[in-house]
């Protein structure tokens, strides 16, 4: 699904009612957890966290007028999603994740990965 949205607030507003609750909380849960330094942002038409470019010049390599991603909050057709960019940098703590998923949720792990 994509949203039209200016900020973080205008995307949970578009949502459906029953997608509101739960987006808002994963959003907070985000906001108090994130370290110092990351920017909150709309960025792929997906409530995004974002290294900024005043802390990360270079940016997305893949395209480098974006900041560097790092979480993105979606909702989806048949899903809220939580995208996190960086838990591929430390192998230990994506073995960690992979391990602990099936313990909370009933649904195959979906990380791009066949």
């Amino acid at each position: 699904m994509k949203y039209q949205a200016s900020s973080p607030e205008d995307y949970i507003e578009q949502l459906p009612d029953d997608r509101k609750l739960p987006v808002a909380r994963l959003r907070e849960t985000v906001r108090q957890h994130l370290p110092p330094g990351f920017e909150e942002t709309i960025n792929y038409d997906m409530i995004g966290y974002v290294v900024p470019h005043t802390a990360y010049p270079a940016g997305y390599h893949c395209d480098p007028k974006q900041p560097l991603p790092f979480i993105n909050i979606a909702s989806q057709k048949n899903y809220v999603a939580l995208y996190h960019m960086g838990i591929y940098v430390n192998e230990a703590l994506l073995d960690w994740f992979a391990g602990e998923y099936p313990k909370y949720c009933k649904s195959k792990l979906d990380m791009g990965k066949s």
